[in-house]
């Protein structure tokens, strides 16, 4: 469904979505957990395991929001992407606790790229539709928020069952 949208937006807003992804991966967001408080606990074999068959694990979801980070940090930058079908779902190789640690450094490295992004983001890039579903980048950062915020609640759920 195509829609126009019309973004009056204001350069605070660039603060405000900044601060919402920092908040979100290591600070006190209004949902009273984050990214790195939630996964720093958890040991390679928690992370790995499989509450039920057919249910992703906490690393495979880790995973999973690392790829979509960089996968709209490359949209931004004006590259076309074909989402693969998988959706950034596979299997964990290596489940060794150096493993577990390079996913979480991976994870703090696509913080890193985003924060970068978001200090060289000007407003009106806010406002420049991505080609394939005719979304503006405005609506792919808010996304990347939601897409953390809802894996986010999944991780904490898990580590319940662990």
């Amino acid at each position: 469904m195509e829609y126009p949208i019309k973004l009056t937006l204001h350069m605070n807003e660039i603060k405000r979505v900044s601060r919402l992804l920092s908040e979100l991966y290591d600070g006190s967001p209004w949902i009273d957990v984050n990214l790195v408080d939630s996964l720093s606990s958890i040991t390679a074999k928690q992370a790995a395991s499989h509450i039920r068959p057919g249910m992703n694990s906490i690393w495979e979801i880790t995973n999973h929001l690392i790829k979509w980070r960089e996968n709209v940090l490359e949209r931004l930058d004006g590259k076309v992407i074909k989402s693969p079908t998988h959706n950034y779902f596979l299997p964990v190789k290596s489940q060794s606790d150096k493993a577990w640690s390079d996913t979480l450094r991976k994870l703090a490295a696509s913080q890193e790229k985003w924060m970068l992004r978001m200090k060289t983001i000007k407003l009106s890039d806010f406002k420049t539709i991505y080609p394939v579903n005719r979304l503006t980048y405005y609506e792919h950062i808010q996304g990347i928020i939601q897409h953390d915020a809802y894996h986010l609640g999944q991780i904490n759920l898990l580590k319940k069952f662990l």
